[in-house]
């Protein structure tokens, strides 16, 4: 499930100021979008721009379960989506959900337990790994991992945490190259 964001010139109708992702001042209509893993539409729901994501998702689940008689349900949403009371809708029946998480909002237990370089495995391998041992690997193309299982809110869930060396080199050129406009900038304001 994903929303889009329409920006509209003046507040009318579904067109109202809402608080954008990418904080718009002008009017928005959002646009939720269910699709299969194939990337084919199944249904979608405009709503305004000013109304709280969360409570779109229910209504939209409830019309794609009777319109295409589902049984099995697997519910992948961004942060925005993932209420708790979603999380909650999305564990009755064969129903499940997978959703992104950042790790600043975990509690502090559940972050240092994320950021520890210990306890990491890689996919079919019950190996741990120390991330201090291998950062160093040049062209290291794997995705390491570690899991547990939380209970917040009455809801227990598998908190799964990952780590690539790929996208930290990325991240890391991408942090050298703004350090360097930065610098420039100071010399030449």
């Amino acid at each position: 499930c994903t929303n889009f964001f329409f920006e509209i010139e003046e507040e009318d109708g579904l067109k109202q100021y809402g608080v954008s992702k990418e904080n718009r001042p002008n009017p928005i209509v959002q646009m939720g979008l269910f699709m299969d893993g194939s990337g084919l539409p199944l249904a979608f729901s405009m709503t305004p721009g000013n109304r709280n994501e969360q409570t779109t998702l229910k209504p939209l689940e409830r019309r794609i379960l009777k319109d295409f008689n589902l049984s099995k349900f697997v519910v992948c949403t961004d942060a925005g989506l993932s209420s708790n009371k979603n999380r909650i809708y999305n564990t009755r029946g064969k129903r499940a959900f997978v959703t992104t998480q950042s790790i600043k909002k975990l509690k502090k237990f559940l972050k240092e337990w994320s950021l520890d370089p210990e306890g990491w495995r890689i996919p079919g391998s019950n190996k741990k790994i120390n991330l201090n041992d291998i950062r160093n690997l040049e062209n290291d193309q794997r995705t390491y991992y570690k899991e547990r299982w939380i209970k917040e809110n009455d809801l227990e869930q598998k908190l799964i945490v990952t780590y690539s060396p790929v996208y930290q080199r990325y991240q890391s050129s991408i942090r050298a190259k703004q350090v360097e406009r930065a610098k420039k900038k100071m010399e030449n304001p």
